[in-house]
């Protein structure tokens, strides 16, 4: 062929793979892009080569994104503490990683051509569409969204033209949409869509209470200015790192959650997630933050946490706004340094120990046993403290549960609803 080269973010599923067929038939020479960020064993990326090679792509290229993933987004994440709803860490976010590594080989390629299996219906879309934007000036394709323009049965459209091209895939497919990485495994479909119990075929990671090992699991993660570098004493690289975390506490059946959140485009989304990697790390920086820290930085950072998901999660990544909230976050991690155990008899964990030069503690003065202060000086900073609401309570009369003030004027009770000038 001799038309235009394009990009396609690949990864070998359904909808990526006749997104090959639907590129080809416009006229396009398919680089199919598959980009490594975990989660997919050597022996199941020759097999999604292959199909790629097969369906008629010119070409396949393995990028691997596993450190651009750790040092782009689980870094600053695990800073940030973001999570959506407090309880989703944007496991999808290797979207980002994908996005910039693709356009870097369109750029290598000389096209600026830059296709995606998005529906219309997801996050995903979203965070394709805006992060080329965001990174140049670039034509974007997406035939699973165009496909819906004239069919509501798009898998079955897809099976039917896979099938016909001499690469079928099985009808379960259809059934779950799973999405794994270095991060995690999210999983929709089925009975999660329909807000029904999660059955056992939903599990990935995450082992069942009675498949837990007898004995307690503990680890220790050693962190470096509020970045995590070793691993029970040993010093790894990142995505090793979580790599582990992942295995041991999947062990325990750490990690896995149900989730309904609000999709961008306007839908509710219902999820099984499993991380028990990221949530062991941000347990442990957690808990390293609290202690190093002063009162108002972890006061500030829950506000960080929101707009920084906030952001991440609704397709903003490369927005100017986030690369200042990272700026932010690194410099408020300045000073997380030191190791933190992590303990778990099965199904969840805590932060048993800190141990860090930083933390913020006073040999004289210990939590409810001693201070390097008067019993003089405490009852005056109380006193100062509050003086404002014994005022307010001296002129205004004493707060009620609910309901009006009870009026300290000697008329009795202002009314509810009038005026106390």
């Amino acid at each position: 062929m001799s038309g235009p080269r394009v990009v396609l973010a690949y990864s070998g599923g359904l909808d990526t793979s006749y997104c090959v067929l639907a590129l080809r038939e416009a006229g396009f020479r398919v680089h199919a892009a598959f980009v490594d960020t975990g989660g997919v064993e050597p022996e199941r990326i020759e097999e999604i080569r292959e199909r790629a090679l097969a369906l008629g792509a010119e070409a396949f290229h393995q990028l691997d994104g596993g450190e651009a993933l750790w040092r782009d987004f689980v870094v600053p994440l695990a800073r940030a503490g973001g999570k959506v709803l407090d309880a989703y860490p944007m496991l999808c976010s290797d979207r980002y990683v994908i996005a910039e590594m693709c356009l870097e080989l369109c750029r290598k390629l000389g096209t600026d051509h830059f296709a995606h299996g998005c529906t219309g219906m997801g996050n995903d879309q979203v965070r394709f569409d805006q992060s080329v934007r965001s990174l140049g000036d670039f034509k974007i394709y997406a035939p699973i969204r165009d496909l819906q323009r004239t069919t509501r049965e798009v898998r079955a459209y897809e099976l039917k033209a896979l099938t016909d091209a001499g690469c079928p895939f099985p009808e379960e497919t259809a059934r779950y949409s799973i999405n794994e990485n270095l991060l995690g495994v999210t999983l929709s479909g089925g009975e999660v869509d329909r807000f029904q119990a999660p059955g056992p075929e939903t599990r990935a990671w995450c082992r069942p209470r009675e498949e837990w090992p007898a004995d307690p699991l503990k680890v220790t993660i050693g962190f470096r200015s509020g970045q995590a570098v070793s691993l029970d004493g040993r010093e790894l690289p990142g995505p090793e790192l979580l790599t582990r975390l992942n295995r041991s506490f999947a062990t325990y059946g750490v990690g896995r959650h149900v989730y309904t959140g609000d999709v961008t485009v306007g839908l509710k989304g219902r999820i099984v997630f499993e991380c028990p990697g990221i949530e062991a790390l941000m347990t442990a920086q957690r808990a390293l933050e609290d202690g190093v820290n002063t009162r108002h930085q972890n006061g500030f950072r829950h506000i960080v946490a929101g707009r920084w998901a906030d952001l991440v999660y609704s397709g903003f990544f490369f927005e100017p706004h986030k690369s200042d909230l990272d700026a932010y976050l690194a410099s408020a991690h300045r000073w997380v340094t030191g190791e933190v155990d992590l303990w778990s008899p099965g199904g969840r964990l805590d932060a048993v120990a800190v141990r860090s030069p930083y933390v913020l503690t006073d040999p004289e003065s210990v939590y409810a046993q001693s201070a390097s202060w008067t019993p003089e000086e405490a009852e005056g900073f109380v006193k100062l403290l509050g003086w404002s609401s014994t005022t307010a309570t001296r002129i205004r009369g004493r707060p009620t549960r609910s309901g009006p003030m009870v009026s300290a004027s000697p008329e009795g009770p202002v009314p509810a609803g009038d005026e106390n000038p």
